[in-house]
């Protein structure tokens, strides 16, 4: 399977995510949904908000040009609110996946598909 149908398939196609990406560690881009557009700064931040969360806890996280407000944050997930919709974004052994969702999904369920995924991804050694 493609890293693209991951994103097409595994994210956006259950319908509980509107965008969706998955990069390498290094920032590479291995599959991004059409219109999900992410700058270099904000995966930067992304990326050290996993070691260290006192910058996105105290200004909140940028992501495709919007600002989301950081509700969990750890080695593993991060979780971030934007009216009543938010982000998922889980880093596994070697990915990163970024899942954006709106009105009408509860953050449980877009939890547990960007979760789902990157349990998955873990397993196979990613």
């Amino acid at each position: 399977m493609s890293w693209q149908t991951y994103v097409d398939s595994n994210l956006v196609g259950t319908k509980k995510i509107t965008k969706g990406a998955i990069f390498g560690h290094d920032k590479s881009t291995w599959a991004i949904s059409p219109d999900f557009e992410v700058q270099s700064p904000e995966l930067d931040a992304l990326l050290q908000a996993f070691k260290d969360p006192t910058g996105i806890r105290a200004n909140g996280l940028r992501m495709g040009g919007q600002k989301y407000i950081a509700l969990k944050c750890d080695d593993r997930s991060i979780y971030g609110k934007l009216g009543s919709g938010g982000i998922v974004a889980v880093k596994t052994n070697q990915a990163l996946l970024i899942g954006l969702y709106g009105d009408g999904t509860q953050p449980g369920e877009a939890t547990k598909v960007v979760e789902a995924l990157a349990d998955y991804l873990i397993s196979v050694n990613y």
